[in-house]
C-alpha cells in the first residue's frame, strides 16, 4: 500500500530507495555515524511520510521536486545544521517540542532530569507547584506536567523568544492551563513555595564552545551554553535563591555537565543545599544533580 496522497510522477525514473541511498553516502563521507539511519529520517521528514515508508516502499518513484527538496536539505545536513533545527522540531519524552533561534535544541541525555524529580515524588496526583528556570522550549517542565495531572508549574526565561515558543508548546501539547511562562533573570522578583525547581543552565566554560561539535556550537543560543569561565556561574546563581523558594521537603533538580558533579555539590553545600542524589544518563555519565534544604535531607 502507498503512502496516502504520494504524488507519484510518471516520469520519475528514482524512487525513495535510491534518494535514501544518496543521502547515506553523503552522510558518511560527513562523518556521520549511522548514515543510513539519519538518511531515512531526512528523507521521511523532508517528504512528510511515516519514517517506515522508505523500508515498506522503496520503491516507489518521487519526482524531480521531491529528489531537489530533499537535496537542498541534505546539504545543511552535511554542513552540520541539525535535523531538528532544519524542521524545526525535537521530540523529547515522548512529545514533540517546536524550536527557535532563542532556545536550546533538548537532548536525551536531559530526560534524566526528568527520570529524577519524578523518581522522588511519592504520589504523582499531588497538587504539586514546579518551577523551571531557564525553561526554553518548555520541554522540563511540559514534560513533567504531562506525568503529574494536578500539578501546575511556572517557567522562566531571559529570552523572550524562548517564552513566546514555551508557552506555544504548552498550547499545542494541551498544557497551556496548567503551565506559565515568564521573561525573568532566573528567580530574581519570584517569590511563594515550589515543590520542585528544574533548570537546564549553561554550564559549558566559554573557553570550550568553540570546541564544541558544529550543531551544538553553531545552532543553540550561545547564552544557553556559555557557563562562564568555569562553567558553573549558572549553578551559584540558581543555588543561592533556592532555599527560599522550595518547600521544606522540596527538591532542586539540575542538569550538569561531565565532570561537574562535585564542584556543583559544593556549590549547593555552600547555599544551604544538601544533595540527595547523582542520576547518570544511558551513557552512564552522572548527568543530573538532585538537592534539598539541608535540614531536610534524608
Amino acid at each position: 500500500m502507498k503512502p496516502r496522497g504520494w504524488p507519484l510522477s510518471k516520469q520519475a525514473d528514482k524512487t525513495l530507495g535510491w534518494l535514501v541511498a544518496e543521502a547515506a553516502v553523503a552522510l558518511s563521507a560527513a562523518g556521520f555515524v549511522e548514515p543510513r539511519r539519519h538518511a531515512r529520517r531526512l528523507v521521511s521528514s523532508a517528504l512528510a511520510i511515516s519514517p517506515a515508508d522508505p523500508f515498506a516502499h522503496p520503491n516507489l518513484a518521487v519526482d524531480a521536486r521531491q529528489a531537489d527538496r530533499v537535496q537542498a536539505l541534505l546539504k545543511r545536513m552535511v554542513a552540520g545544521e541539525p535535523l531538528s533545527r532544519i524542521f524545526g522540531r525535537r521530540e523529547f519524552w515522548g512529545l514533540e517540542f517546536r524550536l527557535s533561534g532563542d532556545t536550546l535544541d533538548p537532548r536525551p541525555e536531559t530526560e534524566t532530569v526528568v527520570e529524577g524529580v519524578l523518581r522522588r515524588i511519592p504520589d504523582r496526583n499531588s497538587p504539586l507547584r514546579l518551577l523551571d528556570l531557564g525553561t526554553g522550549t518548555g520541554c522540563l517542565l511540559l514534560a513533567l506536567l504531562s506525568e503529574l495531572p494536578a500539578a501546575s508549574g511556572v517557567g522562566v526565561d531571559i529570552a523572550d523568544g524562548a517564552v513566546k515558543m514555551a508557552v506555544e508548546n504548552a498550547g499545542r501539547l494541551g498544557l497551556g492551563r496548567r503551565a506559565r511562562f515568564l521573561v525573568g533573570d532566573w528567580a530574581t522578583a519570584l517569590s511563594g513555595r515550589f515543590d520542585a525547581i528544574l533548570a537546564n543552565p549553561p554550564y559549558i566554560p566559554t573557553g570550550a564552545i568553540a570546541l564544541l561539535p558544529r550543531e551544538v556550537a553553531c545552532h543553540d543560543p550561545r547564552r544557553a551554553l556559555d557557563g562562564g569561565e568555569d562553567g558553573l556561574r549558572s549553578y551559584r546563581r540558581i543555588a543561592g535563591s533556592a532555599p527560599a523558594l522550595l518547600v521544606p521537603r522540596g527538591i532542586l533538580a539540575t542538569e550538569i555537565g561531565a565532570g561537574q558533579a562535585a564542584p556543583v555539590t559544593a556549590i549547593m553545600k555552600d547555599n544551604g543545599l544538601v544533595v540527595d542524589g547523582v542520576e547518570k544518563d544511558l551513557a552512564g555519565i552522572a548527568r543530573c544533580l538532585v538537592a534539598r534544604p539541608a535540614p531536610y535531607s534524608r
